[in-house]
């Protein structure tokens, strides 16, 4: 089976040692994205803004991988307060559209408190 790994340069990705993304078996598998703002590193305090940061994220490695949100088979939200969750919701169905994939919400602490969401996806590769 062939594997490849792609980054996209995060901030974390050389400190914790992971990928953006692995694409494998039929799937790409795309890291948990927190909503950083990639031209500045700013990190907005809206959980909004944050969830839409982190969508971009993920979206420009689902296309390195030649695949996109209509493919995704898989999400994992995590907020560290699960009240910020319902706000997102129009942002989430937007990006997924008429093809949603099956989801967890988990409310838990994230790396840095300045994080309000991280969203996690596996989808189908090409």
């Amino acid at each position: 089976m062939t594997i490849k790994r792609m980054s996209l340069g995060g901030e974390f990705e050389a400190k914790v040692g992971y990928c953006r993304a692995v694409v494998a078996g039929g799937f790409v598998y795309v890291s948990g994205c927190v909503g950083v703002d990639r031209a500045t590193g700013d990190v907005p305090d809206d959980v909004t803004q944050q969830c839409r940061l982190a969508l971009d994220i993920i979206s420009d490695a689902l296309a390195d991988a030649g695949s996109s949100f209509a493919k995704a088979v898989r999400v994992t939200y995590m907020l560290p307060d699960a009240t910020d969750f319902e706000p997102c919701w129009p942002i989430l169905r937007a990006a997924f559209g008429e093809n949603p994939p099956v989801a967890t919400m988990i409310e838990c602490g994230l790396i840095d408190r300045k994080y309000r969401i991280e969203i996690e996806v596996t989808a189908l590769a090409g």
